[in-house]
Parts: structure tokens; C-alpha cells; sequence
């Protein structure tokens, strides 16, 4: 019997390490809410299912989120021992990290309320930017809806060259002004960068109707946290650091804030969309956010939909507590200060108090990835089926031989086709085939051919037929 090839485990995420898990293993499984976590996810099935083929992705999971996401819209589960059902029945659970490391870090993210103007006015003075149309990002179309949060970005000069966008002090100084760009006007930079940060904001009018932004594109500068900033120059102690702070700090020192802003050279673009008050922001996927539920997750190794249960104990009550989290968490945003396989950004939903609880969140915590049960490769072997017996009889009529005894000048003995085949045994052996070919008269347009060349034909015929259907079940 020729062996299967080994069936390598088909989870491949650049610089992690990860190991199978049992579910009475993971600590809080059971006490979690699972029909939570499983709202979010049937609402990720939405974006998943409306792709037409599964997506030509390289990374893990790819495609098969479709199968678990088919089977969470048959299902009909309103409470959350079923729904813990659902996931343990459609996913296998993976401990995951950055190698040489045991835990991941978390931090979170929230929809800032802000106040604002459709029109500039003394008070209202800082505006918020939409996608200049001089913006490129190599390998993108300017059509596209969205740029990604990595890239080389451009603007054009002239009608060839192309040289480095704004950073956020030139953009700042007037760089972009009076282009027609501004969405509305904040109150200060401070307020828009904290918007920035948070990729989306509800800016509140003064007529009392509220203006819904989303990030839609940044300058292609990296990302640089003013926090750390100002933790390496010992103004604000680690063990201290929220963003809280650094806004208390930023609102204290106009000066020092302007110089600490122009450190961070990103900046980002915005697109007003359109959602009531009533409406949860969304992500990069596309997707309205669950608060509590919903994470940002580094897009270049993972796939929105993808569950992970977070474990951890995050100062969720206060600066000092140590709050036991327990979460099965989805996928479903992004951004470009998250990276690596065991890396979250947690949403806590829009407003002052989840402000304060995601400003204070920057704590080590351990992931477990669901993986679909379709990429288990010892559940894929064992339901491969093997190849169909070669039935002798059907070898014998596509290639009708004459016995090597019949065939007049024979000097080969007829049993040589066994002697000379290299092909393993299947429920029909060599030498059956040979001798139900040798059973057959030679039709009359080829009397002449040697016994050699006959087993020559069989042989030929064997193999490829063989290993055409191998190929066909892999």
C-alpha cells in the first residue's frame, strides 16, 4: 500500500509558537458567556458568508471560518451552554505566543465623544482631515475604499514623481488647508489626536446631532506612542501611565504637548459614516464592534472572525485591581501599533467610562486561538478516503493482450510483468493482472507485439491510473 504523505499541521503564523489545548484546561472556559461571544461571532459570519469563493489568503486560517459560520447560521441557540457547544463542537483550541514567550499583552480601545463644529469658528479650531485625493499607496488603487495600516504612501509632485507624504507636524503647519478636506473642527489637537488613536470618534454638535467618524487612511509614517515618550523621559512613571495622564499632562504643558505630538509622525484620515447614536462603531472588517468582545488583532498575521480567549487579570475596577478576565474575544478590527500572533487591542465601547477603563489597560495576558476543526490535520487523514481497489478485469479489457504462448517467436515467460512491476499491491496483485491480460486473444491489427512490451503496457497503464486517482483525493 503506497503511504498517505504526512499531513503537516496547516497553522503557520510567522514568529509564534502554539500547542493543542483541552477545553477543561483552559481556566474560566466554563463560567464565560458564551452566547455573547457567539453574537459577535454570527455577526462576523455576515462579512465572511457575502464572500462569493473562500479568499486566496496565505495566512492560518484563510477560508475556513466559512464551514464553523455556515453551521452557526443552521443553528438555533439562545442560550450559552449551547453556544459553548457550538464553539466546541466546530473549533479546536491552541495556546499561542510569541516565540520564546509565555503570555501575549493586551491594551484597549474606545469611541471617544468629542465635541465639535461642522464650521470653524474661535472655538473650534483644529480640523479633522478626509483621504486628500494626492495620497497614494504603492500597490493600491486610489479607488480603494480603505488603505491598509502598512504600506509606502506618496503624494505626487508634477506627473512622475513621487515623494514622502506629510508628517503630522507639516500637516499641522497647513500643509493640507483649504483643499475643501475638513470633515468638521475640534476644540484642540489633543482631542484629535486622541480620535486618531482610537481610529474612530462621535463628534457631538452644538445643535445637538452627532457626526460619526471612521479611520479611512493614514500618511505612511510608523506609529509612535506618545506614552512611551514620556515614559522614557521620566515625566510619567510606567506603573502610572493611562491615557488619562498623558491628556492631564498634554492640557498642562501646550508647548511640551505641540513638541510631543510632532514625535508621533503619523497621522490619520477620516470618512464620515452614517450611524445613529444607537450604533457601535466599525471595524476593519466591516462590522459593528461588541463592547467587551470585540479585539484588534494584527491583520498581517490573522483573519477577521478568527475567536480567541483571553485570560488575564487586567485593572478593569480601578488602577490598582487586578480584575480576573476570562473573554472568548473575535477578530474583527485592526491597527497599526498591534502587532504580532498573541497581541489584542480590547473594545470597551464609546464614552468617558470606557475611556477610562481601556486608557489604563496595558497588561500581559495568554491567548488560546480557535482554530476551525477543518484544519485539524489527524481528523483530515482519518477522513481521507484510500484509493479503489484496481479492479484486474477492467485492465484487461482497455488493453486486450494474447497469451505470451500464443504469441508465435515468445521467448519471455508471461509471469515477467509481475517480475518487473514496482508498483505496491493493491486488492489486485501483479500477477492477477497479468494473467487475466494473458487471458485475453490479441485482436488482429497487432498480432506482432513481443510479451516485454506488453507488460510494458500494462505496467504503464497500472501507474498512471493509479496515481491519477491518488492525486485527485489528495
Amino acid at each position: 500500500m503506497i503511504p498517505y504523505p504526512r499531513l503537516p499541521w496547516p497553522v503557520e503564523i510567522s514568529g509564534s509558537q502554539y500547542a493543542p489545548v483541552a477545553w477543561t484546561d483552559i481556566p474560566g472556559w466554563n463560567a464565560d458567556d458564551h452566547l455573547e461571544a457567539y453574537k459577535a461571532f454570527r455577526t462576523s459570519c455576515k462579512s465572511i458568508s457575502a464572500q462569493q469563493a473562500a479568499p486566496a489568503d496565505p495566512k492560518a486560517l484563510g477560508g475556513s471560518l466559512r464551514d464553523p459560520c455556515h453551521s452557526a447560521k443552521a443553528a438555533d441557540i439562545s442560550d450559552a451552554a449551547k453556544a459553548r457547544a457550538f464553539f466546541e463542537e466546530n473549533f479546536l483550541p491552541l495556546r499561542i505566543s510569541r516565540l520564546g514567550e509565555g503570555e501575549g499583552f493586551v491594551t484597549g480601545y474606545y469611541e471617544p465623544i468629542i465635541d465639535g463644529s461642522r464650521t470653524a469658528t474661535d472655538v473650534y479650531t483644529v480640523p479633522v482631515y478626509r483621504r486628500p485625493s494626492n495620497l497614494f499607496v504603492r500597490g493600491k488603487k486610489q479607488s480603494d475604499s480603505s488603505l491598509p495600516n502598512k504600506g509606502e504612501v506618496f503624494r505626487k509632485i508634477g506627473r512622475r514623481k513621487l515623494v514622502p507624504y506629510y508628517d503630522r507636524g507639516e500637516i499641522e503647519d497647513g500643509a493640507i488647508a483649504g483643499r475643501g478636506l475638513e470633515i468638521c473642527w475640534l476644540k484642540s489637537q489633543t482631542d484629535l489626536l486622541f480620535a486618531q488613536i482610537q481610529g474612530s470618534a462621535r463628534i457631538r454638535l452644538e445643535d445637538g446631532s452627532t457626526v460619526r467618524i471612521n479611520y479611512d487612511a493614514h500618511n505612511g509614517y510608523p506609529y509612535t506612542a506618545v506614552g512611551r515618550i514620556l515614559i522614557d523621559r521620566g515625566i510619567i512613571p510606567k506603573e502610572q501611565m493611562s491615557m488619562q495622564r498623558i491628556r492631564e499632562w498634554m492640557d498642562q504643558n501646550p508647548d511640551g504637548a505641540k513638541e510631543l505630538r510632532r514625535q508621533n509622525r503619523a497621522y490619520v484620515f477620516f470618512r464620515e459614516v452614517a450611524l445613529t447614536d444607537k450604533d457601535e462603531a466599525v471595524g476593519a472588517q466591516g462590522v459593528p464592534l461588541t463592547p467587551g468582545r470585540s479585539i484588534a488583532v494584527d491583520k498581517a498575521l490573522h483573519v477577521y472572525g478568527t475567536p480567541f480567549f483571553i485570560e488575564g487579570e487586567l485593572p478593569i475596577e480601578s488602577e490598582q485591581s487586578k480584575t480576573p478576565f476570562r473573554r472568548l474575544m473575535v477578530a474583527q478590527d485592526t491597527g497599526s501599533a498591534i502587532v504580532g500572533p498573541a497581541r489584542a487591542d480590547i473594545y470597551f465601547g464609546a464614552g468617558a467610562d470606557a475611556g477610562r477603563v481601556s486608557g489604563r489597560l496595558r497588561n500581559n495576558a495568554r491567548f488560546i486561538i480557535l482554530v476551525p476543526k477543518s484544519l485539524d490535520p489527524v481528523a483530515r487523514g482519518r477522513n481521507m478516503p484510500l484509493p479503489d481497489p484496481r479492479p484486474s478485469e477492467k485492465i484487461a479489457k482497455l488493453f486486450p493482450q494474447a497469451d505470451a504462448r500464443n504469441t508465435a517467436g515468445a521467448t519471455e515467460p508471461a509471469n515477467k510483468t509481475t517480475a518487473a512491476t514496482t508498483q505496491p499491491a493493491t486488492t489486485a496483485s501483479a500477477s492477477a493482472i497479468s494473467s487475466a491480460a494473458s487471458a485475453v486473444p490479441l485482436p488482429e491489427a497487432r498480432p506482432n507485439i513481443p510479451p516485454s512490451q506488453t507488460g510494458r503496457l500494462i505496467r504503464r497503464h497500472y501507474y498512471h491510473y493509479y496515481h491519477s486517482r491518488y492525486r485527485r483525493r489528495r
